[in-house]
């Protein structure tokens, strides 16, 4: 998934229990601009009112379609089953006929009377299933939403595309209330308030599909800041039903992580404005679930809990956005064909998720140590907790296969292992660069010769791409991958950590308030509606000074009552608890009430942690520094 997902903690618990007449070519000019408009002032029962109108054609028969999966999800979202009420029409008004093929196409016939077609948009947000992430579910920041407050513009969920004609150009027009703030990432051409002043015409430009679906737009109650990191312009978007959050509050904490992100990409070629756009979700039935962002080439959607407190949503959102900004790199700079060429409706995959999704979160890892923005102890603290979580994967998986078959069984399962063990892959490589290279060259630098090797506009063959990287860099990748990557050997990660001075050994290890390392200490029974302590609670320092049992109950976190409607949310706030917040928990305990009222203290358990060797030699503390620092 292009999408960094925080973790799906209901998910996880529920499993342990991206016309006129025209000259023609083919169906239709390809410089035909395509007219598209979404009109968010004629809304009713959250459905926005939708037409195409593509031009003359000189086929019989056309076929629209929605996308089935996007850019960056590795999923399926399947946009046109939120689509009702699906015409079209001739040159003289009439209504023609069309067939539904699929979830996602319909085909018309007489299609060189096809003046138009329409169509309602369901949005997605209020749809979504407990957890977040339904098999057939768009995740969050991939969805739609449609308020008289905010409207979430993915324009894949809005905008589809006739199948001969996804190189064609589109202009976009969207009507909207004028008090609605417009943010968008799309090219904006112009702009015009009805003569009442109720209402904004807007007029977009994007130069194929691909840029219909690259560049999201949020409208409505939002709050806008724009900022500028070296050469580039950072605009932040945020929508906050209940104004506890907004742009200005967040506008330090993206600043201060732009500019050590820029400084850690040097002179990697990069894009001269970026967007994000952030919505806060109040945990409403019908608000979304699905916490993360998803990727776009020059921007990002991301989903949070808006209840998260100040420093818990800087801290995720330096998380989150790190990540999809460093995609920028790849797939931006670096991708395969089978990016460069995306079928919307029938994808391939490339081999190389280690890469694109690995590599990336491995950057966003190591960029906060190398810039710091946080210490050695709490960088090998996140390098420990996804040692720990990929081994609840299945470790013993080809990394290339799963990837290039990510939608089905039993690979879809494992994708989540891309932010794991692909990041992993990329320390270990990282690493094997540094030995090679007495410290002068790391993955990054691999990453920059990639990318002016390619760019954005030359895709590479997706089987040569491993055979490149070690004609680029030194013959003892070709071992590394063929063992660990195309095969399905588990990494030994000690083999490349000790070459750094540091070793994985048991002992003391800080944790959190839902997890041990990497393990839910919470299980649930969803017939009972019930979420209880696991055995596991026993090896948590924190619950256990507060004498919480296996089994015990949640009913109400901070006074708010613990549903499986809403405990996605509420444990999402329990994770993003600090040292020295108040809280008050109430559990059952066999029918009986049992109410904890306390300051939290750090919390620990026992495991496995990433240490310094006792005797490590001044080499290997040389080469730590470079792997750090360099």
């Amino acid at each position: 998934m292009n999408t960094k997902p925080i973790t799906a903690l209901m998910a996880a618990i529920l499993m342990a229990s991206c016309g006129t007449s025209k000259n023609t070519k083919n169906d239709l000019a390809i410089n035909t601009p395509i007219q598209t408009s979404i009109n968010l002032t004629q809304i009713v029962d959250d459905k926005a009112p939708v037409t195409i109108n593509p031009g003359r054609f000189t086929n019989e028969t056309v076929t629209y379609r929605l996308p089935r999966v996007v850019q960056g999800t590795y999923s399926v979202s399947d946009f046109g089953k939120y689509v009702d009420n699906f015409k079209a029409f001739d040159y003289d008004g009439n209504e023609i006929p069309v067939e539904k093929i699929d979830e996602n196409s319909w085909t018309i016939t007489n299609a060189k009377k096809l003046d138009k077609i329409t169509y309602l948009v369901n949005d997605t947000f209020d749809i979504e299933e407990v957890g977040g992430i339904g098999e057939e579910q768009p995740f969050s920041p991939a969805g739609t939403n449609i308020e008289p407050t905010n409207d979430v513009l993915n324009l894949h969920g809005f905008i589809g595309y006739f199948d001969s004609l996804k190189n064609n150009q589109y202009n976009l027009t969207i009507t909207s209330p004028a008090s609605f703030v417009r943010s968008s990432a799309l090219q904006q051409v112009s702009t015009k308030t009805s003569d009442d002043g109720k209402t904004v015409t807007t007029n977009y430009y994007a130069p194929r599909y691909f840029d219909i679906t690259d560049n999201p737009m949020f409208y409505g109650n939002l709050t806008v800041e724009e900022f500028q990191v070296g050469d580039i312009k950072i605009v932040l978007s945020v929508y906050s039903p209940n104004k506890v959050h907004s742009a200005a509050s967040l506008k330090e904490t993206m600043y201060k992580m732009m500019k050590a992100q820029k400084a850690f990409l040097g002179d990697i070629n990069s894009t001269p404005r970026y967007d994000i756009f952030l919505y806060l979700s109040e945990g409403l039935p019908e608000s979304p679930k699905g916490f993360g962002a998803l990727e776009h080439h020059t921007s990002t959607v991301v989903v949070l809990p808006e209840a998260y407190p100040d420093e818990a949503l800087a801290e995720s959102m330096i998380d989150v956005v790190s990540h999809e900004f460093f995609h920028i790199v790849t797939p931006l700079s670096v991708h395969s064909e089978d990016v460069h060429y995306f079928d919307y409706n029938n994808p391939t995959f490339s081999k190389h998720l280690w890469m694109y999704e690995g590599v990336t979160e491995y950057f966003a890892t190591l960029f906060q140590v190398n810039q710091d923005l946080v210490d050695e102890s709490e960088f090998y603290n996140k390098i420990m907790q996804k040692i720990q979580a990929s081994k609840n994967m299945n470790d013993a998986m080809s990394f290339t296969i799963m990837s290039e078959n990510v939608l089905k069984d039993p690979y879809k399962d494992q994708y989540v292992n891309v932010y794991q063990k692909g990041a992993l892959i990329g320390m270990c490589i990282d690493i094997m660069l540094r030995e090679e290279s007495n410290g002068q060259r790391g993955i990054l630098s691999l990453m920059k010769e990639l990318s002016n090797k390619y760019g954005k506009n030359k895709p590479f063959e997706d089987d040569k791409l491993i055979d490149e990287i070690v004609a680029m860099t030194y013959p003892s990748l070709r071992s590394f991958f063929d063992t660990h990557v195309i095969g399905d050997t588990p990494i030994d990660y000690n083999d490349f950590l000790n070459k750094i001075g540091l070793e994985l050994s048991e002992g003391k290890i800080e944790t959190n308030y839902v997890f041990n390392g990497a393990n839910l200490i919470f299980e649930a029974n969803p017939q009972a509606g019930k979420i209880f302590f696991s055995d596991m609670v026993k090896d948590n320092s924190f619950w256990n000074d507060q004498g919480v049992e296996p089994g015990d109950v949640l009913k109400t976190i901070n006074g708010k009552e613990l549903t499986m409607q809403n405990a996605n949310q509420l444990l999402q706030e329990m994770f993003s608890w600090s040292p020295g917040e108040d809280i008050e928990v109430e559990l059952d305990r066999q029918g009986e009430s049992v109410n904890i009222k306390t300051t939290t203290t750090q919390s620990y358990t026992t495991g496995e942690g990433l240490n310094e060797m006792p005797n490590a030699t001044e080499a290997q503390k040389k080469l730590r520094e470079a792997w750090l620092k360099g």
